[in-house]
């Protein structure tokens, strides 16, 4: 089996790549490497050899149709995408480019080369708004409110719509905040990430509010094996939550990563950000049944694994000691 992943340079995309080759696929990975960096792409290169094939292309560009239609992947997962809400509100036009247009472009390439099922993935965070209850359900009212939001709904819309007209199925996903190796600390970037660089490199910290604001955290590499079971036939037109279901506040997060890095638990607090959700947590009942999926990390172990890994990628970039946890502050448990 072929699959093509569009974003495959990101922490999401390389670690379902991993997955993808080491259950014996062939894999296309597509990236501008805007954001992307080919060196979440060297264990895959190195453990996939031939049956990995790494391009650098932006969604946008006419040749993604071309090289769709030579490669001939059964499966697209369509992970590229511009996810800073922030960037949105301050450029939709562009925030639309990639997420909208950008997503039309993919199903137009998938349906000329007949590929069987697209996978899709937008943020449990942000397509719901402020729904009545949490955790929240896929049968909650959408409430975008952002453009960045609005864009990933209106990515749902249009591939339905190329589903029914043309037969190319597509399974959406709609994550809950992932976490974990790879994933890059700078801009708006996972809190996970920015904490964990910030801890490990001597840097203040900031929390926004009282650091009473809750997510629902899930392991990328729980969110690939979600991914991969949404590939299988079926569950056309049908959207998946992906994450725990359960809140983590953005205190309780710093004071376990502040723990594992062996850094002082003190961040300091700014302003609430206007706009930000105070709560956010999906409902992923869905998945268990049809998909089969449940996570299997608990968010101890991914953030163990997580600070770990950027410690070692510090240290060989000469950035930061090794260091034990602090005397004074030891892991909390989760």
């Amino acid at each position: 089996m072929t699959a093509l992943v569009t974003g495959a340079a990101g922490f999401i995309g390389s670690t379902l790549v991993d997955r993808l080759l080491a259950d014996g696929q062939r894999v296309l990975a597509v990236d501008d490497f805007s954001r992307g960096r080919m060196e979440n792409l060297r264990f895959a290169q190195a453990a996939g050899g031939e049956r990995l094939a790494t391009i650098r292309l932006d969604i946008g560009d006419p040749r993604l149709a071309e090289v769709m239609a030579a490669a001939r992947p059964e499966v697209v997962y369509h992970l590229a995408a511009q996810v800073d809400v922030r960037c949105s509100v301050d450029d939709p036009v562009t925030d639309a480019r990639i997420n909208v247009l950008g997503t039309i472009a993919v199903a137009d390439a998938a349906r000329a080369a007949g590929v069987r099922k697209i996978v899709f993935t937008s943020s449990g965070g942000s397509i719901y708004g402020v729904p009545d209850r949490l955790p929240v359900d896929e049968g909650a009212a959408l409430q975008p409110r952002s453009p960045y939001a609005v864009a990933k709904v209106a990515g749902e819309l249009y591939l339905n719509a190329y589903s029914g007209l043309h037969g190319v199925q597509c399974t959406h996903l709609a994550l809950a905040n992932v976490y974990g190796p790879r994933q890059d600390p700078s801009g708006e970037a996972g809190v996970v990430a920015i904490f964990t660089h910030a801890l490990l490199t001597g840097r203040p910290t900031r929390l926004f509010g009282d650091g009473s604001n809750t997510r629902d955290y899930v392991f990328v590499e729980d969110v690939a094996a979600a991914l991969q079971a949404a590939a299988a036939p079926g569950w056309d037109r049908v959207r998946f939550n992906i994450g725990t279901g359960r809140q983590t506040s953005d205190r309780e997060l710093h004071s376990v990563l502040a723990g594992l890095a062996g850094a002082p638990d003190e961040p300091t607090h700014a302003p609430a950000r206007p706009g930000d959700l105070h709560h956010s947590a999906v409902d992923s009942t869905r998945a268990h049944r049809d998909l089969g999926w449940t996570p299997e990390h608990t968010l101890a172990q991914g953030l163990r694994r997580t600070v770990n890994d950027a410690r070692t990628q510090l240290e060989l970039a000469g950035s930061a000691p090794a260091r034990p946890p602090h005397p004074d502050q030891p892991a909390a448990r989760l």
